[in-house]
Formats: structure tokens, sequence, C-alpha cells
């Protein structure tokens, strides 16, 4: 586990630009196709033969039986914060400040990875499953059919987990403790925001943040490294 989290730390040698990419379609792309097989398998199950469970439905109306102004305002927040624009904004901010002070451009590039990767399986898995939004109020307005998986929990996911390994290299650790633990909340509230919000079902934040969690390890894993002896 500390060589995987520490690889870009015990192997900082630069790679060249050919083979950065190629160890993407390889090590990212390749997989992400399998990732888009079984999110889709699994939209098609809970759709088809699995459609209308039960358990799902009482959640959805749950959570509108807790509403109250307050966790309208809150959760509007928590949702916005894995909106496509907050998400686009903040990569591109930590990629140029993490570039900037490191210069290690192959490591500021694995949270783009990450979001990109994730929002490719999202928006075409979400095209051919065509799952509807849950039967209650809605608080935000969304395409109809774009249900599954969440978006907004895949995106949240796949960057601010990409965060949380970057985090491994802060030195105080107490202050690494903090950021990793903020960064892998971050995902936890915004899919309960949208499950309260009326947008998704369950199983829709559920294989959002598998999405969002598995481009995120494999995004964090594209490049090829020596660690051997350096532990």
């Amino acid at each position: 586990m500390h060589t995987f989290l520490h690889r870009y730390e015990l192997d900082d040698s630069a790679p060249a630009g050919r083979a950065a990419l190629r160890d993407i379609g390889v090590r990212v792309l390749l997989p992400a196709v399998a990732l888009w097989v079984v999110v889709v398998g699994v939209g098609l199950l809970i759709t088809g033969p699995l459609d209308d469970w039960p358990g799902e439905q009482a959640m959805n109306r749950w959570f509108v039986s807790i509403r109250t102004p307050a966790l309208n305002s809150v959760t509007a927040a928590l949702s916005a914060v894995g909106s496509t624009e907050i998400i686009i904004g903040a990569c591109v901010l930590f990629v140029a400040l993490f570039w900037w002070r490191t210069k290690q451009w192959w490591v500021a590039i694995i949270p783009v990875q990450a979001i990109s990767v994730q929002a490719i399986v999202f928006m075409t898995s979400a095209l051919v499953v065509g799952r509807h939004r849950p039967d209650v109020d809605h608080l935000d307005t969304s395409p109809p059919t774009s249900s599954y998986p969440s978006g907004h929990t895949g995106a949240s996911t796949a960057f601010y987990v990409t965060l949380a390994l970057i985090a491994q290299r802060i030195g105080n650790p107490v202050l690494r403790v903090v950021v990793t633990v903020l960064c892998l909340l971050v995902p936890v509230c915004v899919g309960a925001a949208r499950l309260y919000r009326g947008m998704h079902h369950p199983t829709d934040v559920a294989m959002g943040a598998v999405n969002g969690l598995v481009c995120a390890f494999l995004a964090w894993n594209y490049l090829r490294r020596d660690t051997s002896g350096r532990e």
C-alpha cells in the first residue's frame, strides 16, 4: 500500500511524452472499457429485472420526508460542488498550482484523466441505459433520462479521491489526515445531497461512486513506475 500511495515520490522521474500517452491508452483507457461494460450491465439490470425495487423507492420517499428549508439550502450548495462547472474549474486551478509548484506535469494531469474518463463512462452509459429519475419532487432541473449513473457523484469522487491520493505527500501528519478526510467526505456529501434533492436513485449514486473511484485509481496508476527497493 505504501508503494502504491507514494509511487510518484519513490520514482519521481519524468516520463517521455510518448511513453505517457502509451500508458494512458494501455493502463487507463483499455480498463475503462471494461468499467463501461460493468456500469452499463448493472444499469440494464436495475432498469429491467430489478426495476421498481421497493427498498429503493422507500429510500427516495424517505429523503423527501426529511426536507426542510435549511437542508434544501445546504444540499443545493453540496450538489453544486459536484457540478461540471465547479469540478472543471477546481481541476484547472489545481493543475496550474501543482504544476507551477512542483514542475511535475505527469502528476498534475492525474485528476484531469480521472474526471475525463469518468465523464466519458458516465455520459455514454447514461445514453444506453436511459433511466428515469425518481418519481418524487425534484429540487433541481436536469434531463429526465440521465439518472443513472450519478454524474455529480462520479465527478466529485474521481476528482477528490485523486486529491486525497496526492495529499499523501504532505509532510505534516495532522494536516495530511485532515486534508485526506475532507477530500474523501466531499463525494459522500455530494451523493447524499443528490439523493435528498430527488435527482437520483440510491443505485445511481452507488454506481456513480464506483465509476469515479475506479477512474481515480486507474488515473493514479497510469504511469509505469519503478519502485523496487525504494521503500
